[in-house]
């Protein structure tokens, strides 16, 4: 049986955490419904300004007011845990902090970068906790310490995302495939880390990247992780916030449909290919100008393409205009189903390899 975790005082009945998908694509209605069975949902902050455009048109402040109103509509929907995804590399990091701190979101999870700043946004009343999302030991390493030193406060868990994920990806091209890299050995390595600090405060590692199965949330709580993060599962789902089109592209793709992409913010991405993806290798696509200057890392005259425009268009079914980006098993989806049909299938399937697992002590 799939049991319970504490981060901080925040207890997760399910240690689901579904991962933050943008642009458009985890929204309050995914996250809501996650969270309405027990698990973290999470919006994804990404774009947001694409969906909420406001007169006169500001994107920046626009991205706040779309937050706000997802947020509103979550709280609306569920009485559970709700999370916010915030990438590091976004050019407005601290306004979605801040404004996921002023809505009293109940996590926050800051990966594509390291967030060694996050606790400053913090005020006395907050009760938000910070869970940074890395992919290395050394990474988890250096954020505790900067955070203890500079702060006086540690990460209340940490996410750790192996070479399987969607998305960004935190590893060079060619560790993508090597075996020293794989999640199960990152997952050892970051408890290590967290061990140093046991006798200040518990921080639970949630494994995260490929976990498709109750067997793979099974094999990653043995290890030692607390709970797992899932993102590309929950796509072909009925309450994703992503359109029809989008959640027919994991329906219909194969395992040869996924690639490793090189992102404009400057790191490795997996995603399903596209005929967008094509005419980007063909030198085809090309960003006239970059009107949101959404990443601090890009710069549109060196960029092949604009990748919130891509994103957004994506998510909305254009997919001749942008793509999907995808983890390495979200090929296998073969249906549409609810979230709770969803989750319903991974607990039985952990149940039982728990069962087979458990059946030699019982015997003992």
């Amino acid at each position: 049986m799939i049991q319970p975790f504490f981060i901080g005082d925040k207890e997760i009945h399910l240690p689901f955490i579904q991962g933050g998908m943008g642009v458009g694509i985890s929204l309050s209605g995914l996250a809501s419904a996650v969270a309405n069975e027990g698990g973290i949902g999470v919006i994804s902050s990404a774009g947001l300004g694409l969906l909420y455009r406001q007169s006169p048109r500001d994107y920046l402040k626009d991205c706040i007011w779309g937050l706000k109103e997802e947020i509103r509509k979550s709280r609306e929907a569920t009485r559970g845990n709700i999370g916010v995804n915030i990438m590091v590399a976004l050019s407005n990091f601290a306004d979605m902090v801040r404004t996921s701190i002023a809505e009293k979101a109940d996590f926050i999870f800051a990966g594509a970068g390291l967030p060694l700043d996050l606790p400053s946004y913090m005020t006395t009343d907050s009760k938000t906790k910070l869970i940074p999302i890395v992919s290395s030991a050394r990474a988890a390493k250096i954020i505790c310490e900067k955070w203890l030193s500079n702060y006086n406060y540690l990460p209340d868990a940490f996410v750790v995302e192996g070479p399987k994920a969607g998305g960004h990806l935190g590893f060079k091209p060619d560790q993508i495939e090597d075996e020293n890299y794989e999640l199960e050995k990152l997952i050892p390595a970051v408890l290590e880390v967290t061990s140093d600090y046991k006798n200040i405060k518990v921080i639970p590692v949630i494994a995260a990247g490929g976990i498709t199965t109750g067997e793979d949330i099974y094999r990653f709580i043995q290890l030692g992780a607390s709970g797992v993060q899932m993102g590309s599962i929950f796509v072909p789902t009925n309450e994703c916030d992503a359109s029809e089109e989008f959640k027919q592209i994991y329906l219909h793709s194969s395992k040869a449909d996924l690639m490793i992409i090189q992102s404009p913010v400057g790191m490795p991405g997996r995603a399903f290919s596209s005929d967008f993806l094509k005419n980007v290798n063909k030198g085809i696509e090309k960003p006239i100008s970059c009107p949101y200057k959404c990443i601090k890392t890009c710069d549109y005259t060196k960029s092949p393409y604009c990748i919130m425009k891509a994103l957004y268009n994506a998510s909305r079914g254009r997919m001749n205009r942008g793509y999907a980006f995808a983890g390495a098993n979200a090929y296998l989806a073969d249906k549409l189903r609810s979230v709770k049909e969803v989750i319903f299938r991974l607990k039985e399937e952990y149940d039982v390899v728990y069962n087979a697992g458990m059946l030699p002590n019982t015997q003992e």
